[in-house]
């Protein structure tokens, strides 16, 4: 497994953890960074994925829930939420990863963790956000 993929699989740990804890992500980040268990210490692009994913919260949200509106945030799978917000910031926020490689990085995992339905749905509200949300600036 790449580097970045195992990152990304411990950002979605910790997001997933938080959701389910019902605790404040950053908390929980803290937590990992300081002890990360049984695991080996936390990669540093899981950490900027979670910081980031946490600075655009509010936008992330709001972009995914309006690319797909047949679902809203909460009716879907904890899984699958962590994972769009992942990919998302990855494509609106992080130049360094390409749009493709974020979408299939994604949906590798939903097919891994989550629901027999989950990658093509990640598919395609990723590939929705690619295509029609704005860009957001990383440096704010």
């Amino acid at each position: 497994m790449a580097a970045r993929t195992k990152a990304r699989k411990r950002a979605l740990d910790i997001l997933f953890e938080a959701d389910q804890k019902g605790s404040n992500v950053l908390a929980v980040l803290e937590d990992r960074l300081r002890d990360s268990g049984r695991e080996t210490p936390l990669p540093p692009y899981s950490e900027e994925i979670v910081r980031g994913v946490v600075h655009w919260w509010v936008e992330l949200n709001s972009i995914i829930q309006q690319a797909s509106p047949e679902w809203t945030l909460p009716r879907m799978p904890a899984v699958d939420r962590a994972l769009l917000r992942i990919g998302a910031w990855e494509i609106l926020c992080n130049d360094e990863v390409g749009i493709g490689t974020a979408i299939d990085e994604a949906v590798k995992l939903a097919a891994d963790l989550s629901t027999d339905d989950s990658p093509s749905f990640i598919n395609g509200v990723l590939g929705t956000v690619a295509r029609e949300a704005p860009a957001l600036k990383s440096g704010e």
